[in-house]
């Protein structure tokens, strides 16, 4: 008698526990914690990291002005210039549209296209090599422009020898690795970027 109270006790516990096991099964993930993704913060996170500078690199140049004097005769310079050039990614300028995450939830982002930020001349490496004018025109007065229009033309040298070395293509590249961890240690893992369309 005590064997078969037993042997029915164990087995409605069995068939309990097991019974449990498949509501939990089938019904139990319905209370799973789903993470939502809200789009517009998350372009507010990134459009936080405003100008993002990813490459700095300092251009050399030598750039020499000559100017004619009225009647005859004429005045040169002769810059050694010294200039930071740093380009990057104005992450400012990112739309609600440029961020979007895919049903899978992956983010895929369009970021602005990399350009140089800023240009500098570096006054301490940067010097007058050579100023001189016609000796036979002493009449004429030394043009005090002439060495600031020098260095207009060599920041305008600087950048367009920055760009010939590529210097976008590695700005766009540190971008999207700065961008790619920056989502990821906001817990998105999968994140892929796009082409920025035409504007």
């Amino acid at each position: 008698m005590w064997r078969k109270i037993k042997f029915y006790t164990v087995s409605a516990v069995i068939l309990g526990l097991a019974g449990l096991c498949g509501y939990l099964y089938y019904f139990g993930r319905r209370g799973e914690i789903r993470r939502t993704v809200d789009t517009p913060a998350l372009v507010r996170e990134i459009q936080q990291l405003s100008e993002l500078v990813t490459v700095r690199c300092v251009v050399q140049k030598a750039i020499g002005l000559k100017e004619d004097k009225v009647p005859f005769g004429s005045e040169s310079v002769l810059l050694l210039v010294q200039a930071n050039v740093l380009a990057g990614a104005d992450l400012a300028a990112l739309q609600p549209a440029d961020v979007v995450v895919a049903g899978d939830g992956r983010v895929i982002v369009r970021l602005p296209a990399a350009r140089i930020l800023h240009v500098f001349v570096d006054d301490k490496q940067t010097q007058v090599w050579d100023r001189a004018k016609t000796w036979w025109t002493p009449w004429a007065p030394l043009n005090p422009d002439l060495e600031q229009n020098a260095r207009r033309a060599a920041l305008a040298a600087v950048q367009a020898a920055a760009l010939e070395a590529g210097l976008l293509d590695q700005a766009r590249a540190n971008a999207e690795t700065v961008v790619r961890r920056f989502l990821q240690a906001a817990g998105h893992a999968g994140v892929e970027f796009a082409a920025m369309p035409a504007r």
